[in-house]
């Protein structure tokens, strides 16, 4: 299925044959140290920057209901967040996987995309629509 929004995520989840807990990590943007006169330029002009995971959550597909409502939410949790990764974790034997069960792979989730490796996540801008980074 081709995912073209977060409707589409939850879409995508519910068809899977397995329960579905989605995992999110927002990160927000921040200019290096060593950035040039440049870069900080493009930074202050909202262009840039490198994305830093900032918090992360799991999610039943019962607690998401629409985008809207997830953002609203995420304004609880979650500082000036620019872009939101998401990730499922398939569940056993027709059971859900816990909100326990769910910290490693959140953990592992956000040392992905600290080290830049974000090719098993799909990104969110605030509008909830897939952006493609890199």
């Amino acid at each position: 299925m081709d995912i073209s929004s977060f409707d589409d995520l939850l879409a995508a989840a519910l068809q899977q044959p397995q329960p579905q807990r989605l995992l999110f990590a927002f990160a927000h943007a921040e200019l290096p140290e060593d950035a040039t006169a440049e870069q900080r330029a493009a930074f202050e002009a909202g262009h840039g920057g490198a994305l830093v995971p900032a918090v992360c959550v799991d999610k039943t597909l019962e607690e998401l209901t629409t985008f809207e409502a997830f953002i609203e939410e995420s304004r609880g949790f979650s500082l000036d967040w620019v872009i939101v990764f998401a990730a499922s974790l398939s569940g056993r034997d027709g059971q859900l996987p816990s909100a326990a069960e769910a910290e490693a792979p959140l953990q592992k989730m956000v040392a992905s995309i600290k080290a830049g490796n974000i090719d098993a996540f799909i990104p969110f801008n605030r509008q909830g629509e897939p952006v493609r980074l890199g």
